[in-house]
Formats: C-alpha cells, structure tokens, sequence
C-alpha cells in the first residue's frame, strides 16, 4: 500500500509538470559491434534487430517495457516476467548498455489533447501498478507495448495482443510507422547519430 501511494504521489507531481501538449517517442536504434573494435566494445542485446522505445511522461522521465526476472520465449498469462519502468532520458539511452551520448537515437514529438493526456497518465497508473501482460520473445515486448498505448490513445489502429506483437515484432517496424506519420503531420523529428564504433539500424 505504501509503494501504491508513493506511486500515486509521484505520478500527481508528474503530471503537474508535463507538457500537455506533447508526446515524444524515443527510439534507440539495434546495432552491432564494427569488426575492428570487437576487443573494447560490448554486444548489445538483440543485436541490429534489437534497440528500445519508450513514451516521454514528464520531464525527463521515459515510460519503457522491459522483462523482469528473465523473460519467456512464449508467453505466460499468470506467470509475467513484466515490468514498465520509468528512466530518465540518460538511463532510457543507457538501457541496453550504451554510452547515452553515443547511441543512436531518434526522437519524434507527437502533438496531444487533454483527454489523451489525461488517458496516457491512466494507463501508466494501472501499467506501473500492475503490469498488464508478460514479456515474450514471441509476445508482448518494448515496440509492441508502445504500440498498444499509443493505439489505445487514437494514434495508430487498435488490434488484439497477438495480432499488435505479430505485426511489431521489433522497434523498428513501429519507428518507420510514426516516421511515416511524422512526414505526413509535419511532426517534429530530433535524430542522434551514434559512435562510428559500431554499425547501427538504418
């Protein structure tokens, strides 16, 4: 009950200081160690079809799923090795094991009403509280989760869990959606380059 209302407590503060009319999604690209630097640089998880996403909350604050305890390789419906999280900008950039200033990233900034707004602060009450399905590799994992968000906020179209972690499997196949959408609603776009020690998602 303490942590509840500890919860609780934070998320009011929050939502006190967000910017209303913005929702930004941050992408951190998949990559692989470049041949010649293999000896100092590390693997990254999921390799150049890996990477992260994440929905911005708040100032500095980054709402991202990820397993907790390991993960399934099917999914579990009583058993969740599930967790959303909340990081601030450098620890989101950092997730994977990354340098924050290092990584490449992508930033798309998504206009939004009150009511979205007021419905996302919803949803990441319930989710931080309980977490609503399990992490799967053949399931629900970080693109798909933002996915179903963003969908139930009225930005992408809505379908089942399986059907959402079927047809975004990975971030990227969500990035090049809100790209698409960026393009076409002149939505804001903030790009990072990332360490030429590595090669990176195009």
């Amino acid at each position: 009950m303490k942590f509840y209302l500890c919860v609780v407590l934070w998320l009011s503060l929050l939502l006190a200081q967000a910017d209303s009319l913005t929702l930004k999604v941050y992408f951190l690209y998949g990559s692989k160690t470049k041949k010649e630097f293999k000896a100092t640089e590390r693997k990254s998880f999921g390799g150049i079809l890996g990477g992260h996403v994440g929905l911005g909350v708040g100032m500095d604050s980054v709402l991202n799923f990820l397993p907790s305890n390991g993960f399934h390789l099917f999914s579990h419906k009583k058993v969740k090795k599930s967790r959303f999280y909340i990081h601030n900008e450098e620890g989101f950039w950092s997730v994977l094991g990354g340098v924050c200033n290092q990584v490449k990233g992508l930033v798309i900034e998504i206009p939004i009403n009150e009511d979205q707004r007021v419905e996302l602060y919803q949803l990441m009450r319930a989710y931080l509280n309980e977490t609503p399905y399990d992490y799967a590799f053949i399931g629900m994992r970080c693109g798909a989760s933002t996915y179903e968000i963003l969908a139930q906020l009225g930005f992408l179209k809505e379908y089942s869990k399986t059907v959402t972690a079927c047809k975004i499997f990975y971030p990227r196949l969500l990035r090049n959606r809100l790209i698409a959408r960026a393009e076409e609603y002149s939505w804001k776009v903030t790009k990072m380059e990332g360490s030429k020690r590595r090669k990176w998602e195009k």
